[in-house]
């Protein structure tokens, strides 16, 4: 088993957090060693172990609960493992999404031993996979009392950005319906794909909404993202789907984007085959506004969809804040700066520090 040292710079813990591969499905040993540094280096934790998932908690009987949760899992290795350290940058699979993210976290849970607030840490499994996999839902069924907090953050790569909250996503399904014919005698047929003309024309003239809501500003977007259709090379087509995607503002309800877009393509048949809700940034709340107080700048609307739904809908005000450039998520050339990963340190010690 690798040994983690929990207490080394977050910039070294992170360069040997990636050393240990964790493809979604394949956490284990990564899960093993943090597990076992938490136990052996932090013993004022109580710690957990659930599945691939290590949840780790102090209790102190602070007034308020601070919760911070990362991923373990990433996407394929593309040739970036092992890490390699150059000029300021920590380059690897999992730097950015969200290896640095966990680094800090797990740093901060050896090193605040009598922290302001009780905290609770959760490392968890197979967040880059499909939604049933995801080691938070299994913490919710299972251990559903470790994700009570005041307050959660997600370490998601934020460019040590507070990201409040995030869009909800739907994806549909639009079909048009005609009739087949030869096309050579295409009078006698009905063109199911130039029926779909009219879908994508209220698409383009479709006025996406802004919304403020905590000082953040959320940008809706309906945007058509695959069409099709069609038989053969000779033969007009009876049908035509228009897959549809809308990224709505958290102050919609997941039934309230669905009656939207139902009476946005009024006399269309309209199929639902994705829906997540969004979550509102609650930053109103006491220890989100002290937060957002010691990050020392104004915080932002998160565009796209993170696991800081899965709180918003436990009740939990969720933000998300970590090191990493969410434009380098994935790719091959991923890395993060060295003084990222300080500066993240250093905001989240100040805000937790007694």
């Amino acid at each position: 088993m690798p040994a983690l040292d929990l207490t080394a710079d977050p910039v070294a813990l992170t360069a040997a957090m990636v050393d240990v591969a964790s493809v979604s499905g394949d956490e284990r040993a990564l899960a093993d060693a943090l597990e076992q540094a938490l136990r052996e280096q932090a013993p004022h934790l109580e710690v957990l172990r659930s599945g691939e998932t290590v949840l780790a908690r102090t209790r102190l009987g602070r007034p308020h609960r601070v919760l911070l949760a990362g991923h373990l899992d990433t996407v394929p290795i593309a040739d970036n493992v092992p890490s390699r350290r150059a000029d300021g940058v920590v380059h690897g699979c999992g730097t950015s999404d969200m290896k640095s993210g966990d680094a800090v976290f797990a740093h901060l849970a050896v090193a605040l031993a009598e922290p302001r607030h009780d905290l609770t840490f959760v490392f968890y499994d197979c967040e880059e996979v499909e939604a049933e996999r995801n080691g938070l839902g299994r913490i919710e069924r299972e251990h559903r009392d470790w994700l009570d907090a005041d307050l959660a953050i997600l370490g998601e790569p934020t460019d040590g950005t507070l990201e409040a909250g995030c869009q909800g996503t739907l994806r549909v399904e639009i079909r048009t319906a005609g009739r087949r014919a030869h096309s050579a005698r295409s009078w006698l047929g009905d063109n199911a794909i130039h029926r779909a003309g009219e879908i994508l024309a209220r698409l383009a003239a479709y006025d996406a909404r802004d919304v403020d809501i905590d000082g953040c500003r959320y940008r809706e977007g309906l945007q058509a993202v695959r069409i099709g259709g069609g038989v053969a090379g000779n033969v007009v087509p009876d049908e035509c789907v228009v897959t549809v995607n809308f990224r709505f503002a958290p102050d919609r309800s997941a039934e309230q984007a669905v009656a939207h877009v139902r009476e946005l393509f009024d006399g269309y048949e309209l199929t639902v085959t994705d829906l997540s809700p969004g979550a509102l940034p609650g930053l109103s709340a006491p220890a989100a506004a002290e937060f957002v107080a010691a990050s020392g700048a104004p915080p932002r609307a998160k565009y796209g969809w993170t696991d800081v739904s899965r709180f918003a809908a436990l009740g939990i005000p969720a933000v998300n804040y970590g090191p990493g450039d969410p434009n380098l998520a994935h790719t091959r050339e991923e890395h993060v700066a060295e003084a990222a990963i300080t500066a993240c340190a250093d905001v989240l010690r100040r805000y937790l520090a007694p």
